[in-house]
């Protein structure tokens, strides 16, 4: 018979927590989180889901920007013989921990089971709470130049643009990085009419959640931080009710 240390010992699970919400965490990511022996993320993460985690549990909270560290604590952990979550913020991956696990893995050569949990994403959360602007094709796009060129972001901005997708921003503006959303937005408007709508949501899902729903040319006006995810509609998006919405295009099929 198997050891069960040894069988527990392979178990690392990465876990979405999805926008912030306690109950839009997956019933599977709660049952991670409850039956990990070390619970390891970001601080602010963690403190969304505090109420799935209990005082035996040993807790491994870091700062924003060491993300390296905190997956190889993880996988450390694991192959030590401990039944690890790694909680990461939305799905994690999504601009998160599920890529960067495996290329540590493969380079300490771990031996762990890793399990990738999904959660609700962003672009989810933003798209449900703004209408229905994610109905037909779409591109997601991080403006964070810390790990991709600038080079390459707007030349993914531009082939968004020229191809009519409705566009996800990730990561449009922070204290430091105030130019790439308004280069944004100019490679936007080569493409798109003025009147576009533009959702921005900020904080979704949580406390201080706050919605705006503007056009391309207005966007700049409004408030956008990093915690705000900006949805660009494409050439067909329209504002119904105060909603954003994209067609999928059943009206010129079917005739409605």
């Amino acid at each position: 018979m198997k050891n069960t240390i040894q069988q527990r010992a392979a178990t690392l699970a990465v876990i979405g927590t999805g926008p912030g919400a306690v109950d839009l965490v997956t019933p599977r990511a709660c049952k991670a989180l409850k039956e990990a022996d070390v619970v390891v993320g970001y601080r602010t993460y963690l403190d969304l889901v505090t109420e799935f985690i209990t005082p035996e549990q040993e807790v491994i909270s870091s700062q924003m920007m060491q993300e390296i560290d905190r997956c190889r604590k993880a996988i450390e952990l694991a192959d030590s013989g401990k039944n690890v979550a790694l909680v990461c913020g939305g799905d994690p991956g999504i601009y998160a921990m599920a890529g960067l696990i495996y290329e540590l893995a493969r380079e300490t050569g771990s031996s762990s089971r890793i399990e990738i949990i999904p959660g609700i994403a962003a672009l989810n959360s933003c798209a449900a709470i703004l209408g229905a602007p994610l109905m037909h094709d779409f591109a997601s796009i991080s403006l964070s130049d810390l790990m991709t060129p600038w080079e390459v972001i707007e030349k993914r901005l531009q082939a968004a643009a020229m191809a009519d997708f409705v566009t996800v921003i990730y990561n449009p503006k922070s204290k430091k990085r105030v130019t790439q959303i308004v280069r944004a937005r100019e490679i936007m408007l080569e493409y798109r009419n003025p009147s576009t709508p533009v959702g921005i949501v900020s904080g979704a899902t949580r406390a201080h959640e706050t919605v705006l729903l503007t056009s391309l040319d207005q966007m700049l006006e409004q408030e956008i931080g990093m915690q705000s995810t900006v949805i660009i509609g494409n050439s067909a998006t329209f504002v119904f009710n105060d909603k954003m919405i994209t067609p999928r295009g059943y009206q010129k099929k079917y005739g409605l």
